[in-house]
């Protein structure tokens, strides 16, 4: 029997039904981190960034082939949607003019090629994605050529699994000799050159057919006059060089893809604004002597964290290079790989 008094009740009485719950504002359940499959994305190829808006090639050489302009979906806020991605998109793929598709998601990359503001910024800035050629155009003279500069270029490509072409314009003006003896060691690289009277339309678009290839170069040394001859319809802005400095102007603004078509076939070209510097500070070292094949086999014989550079005490490559192990060209060979490793150091 208990001691209180049932009916002793000091506790007051609530009532809750004056309880004021605030409503959802969305009026819609909790958000959740399961997003839609997407089954019905179709598969597109990025052209172009404009201000947020990305105009995708949907059913690439198929009978529906059409351009779409898309937006990205808010789960790919924080990833890089660059030239040349394939992409997901899906809504409205019609391609009618006034609408908008979504981009849901992006296809695995190739390859990609990347640049940093300079040599000790480590942020890297893509380029373009699934390139697997690079067109360098370098000018023979107005303005003079940078071995230095296409020298960065190369490694980018290297480091990114792209196989690099150099294209020397304006060779009515001066002769290039002097400028491709620099890279008389390098075995891989193809050179082309082009005057006035003589540009290599067809021998380029040769080794465009069934390939994307990105064109990179100095601003006024004929990059886009060469696209526009290429690929007619792409009507890319020309500019001058500046005669008191010596400097082209920036005419291309905008990362473009453009297919090219032509008698050995189709293929892309992606058109990048001219630069005056491309920062490595993404790039190891490593894979700047794997372009070096026969050297990197030697230089399995180095000590661990040989520099390879001149000064480089007991490297297998610098002794093999001086006992004529490795022919005529070896010298120059490992010129340009020090020369590379030095554009990194």
């Amino acid at each position: 029997m208990s001691w209180l008094d049932e009916s002793d009740d000091d506790e007051p009485e609530f009532d809750e039904t004056d309880v004021r719950v605030r409503p959802n504002p969305k009026a819609n359940r909790p958000r959740t981190k399961r997003r839609p499959a997407h089954a019905d994305a179709e598969i597109a190829r990025v052209l172009g960034v404009d201000r947020g808006r990305y105009p995708v090639l949907v059913d690439e050489d198929g009978p529906d082939e059409r351009t779409v302009l898309a937006t990205r979906a808010r789960e790919l806020r924080k990833r890089p949607i660059v030239t040349g991605d394939r992409v997901r998109v899906v809504g409205d793929t019609s391609g009618a003019t006034g609408t908008l598709a979504r981009i849901v998601g992006i296809e695995e990359r190739t390859s990609l090629l990347r640049r940093s503001a300079d040599d000790t910024d480590q942020v890297e800035r893509v380029v373009v994605a699934n390139a697997d050629q690079m067109v360098i155009v370098v000018a023979a003279a107005d303005p003079e050529p940078r071995p230095r500069l296409v020298d960065r270029y190369l490694v980018a490509a290297w480091d990114a699994g792209i196989h690099p072409l150099l294209v020397v314009t304006k060779t009515d003006l001066a002769d290039p000799a002097a400028f491709l003896a620099h890279f008389e060691g390098l075995d891989d690289l193809g050179v082309l050159t082009s005057a006035r009277d003589a540009m290599p339309v067809e021998a380029i678009g040769e080794r465009l057919a069934g390939h994307v290839t990105v064109f990179v170069g100095h601003s006024g040394v004929g990059k886009s006059t060469l696209v526009n001859a290429l690929v007619p319809t792409a009507a890319r802005a020309t500019g001058h060089v500046n005669e008191v400095t010596g400097r082209g102007r920036h005419t291309s603004s905008s990362t473009v893809a453009l297919r090219y078509t032509g008698p050995a076939g189709r293929g892309w070209v992606v058109d990048t604004p001219g630069v005056r510097s491309f920062g490595l500070g993404h790039v190891d070292p490593a894979s700047i002597l794997a372009a070096f094949t026969d050297l990197a086999a030697i230089a399995e014989e180095c000590p661990r964290g040989c520099t390879h550079l001149p000064d480089a005490p007991d490297c297998a490559i610098v002794e093999a290079v001086a006992e004529g192990r490795l022919g005529e060209r070896g010298a120059a060979r490992l010129d340009s790989l020090q020369r590379l490793l030095t554009t990194l150091a």
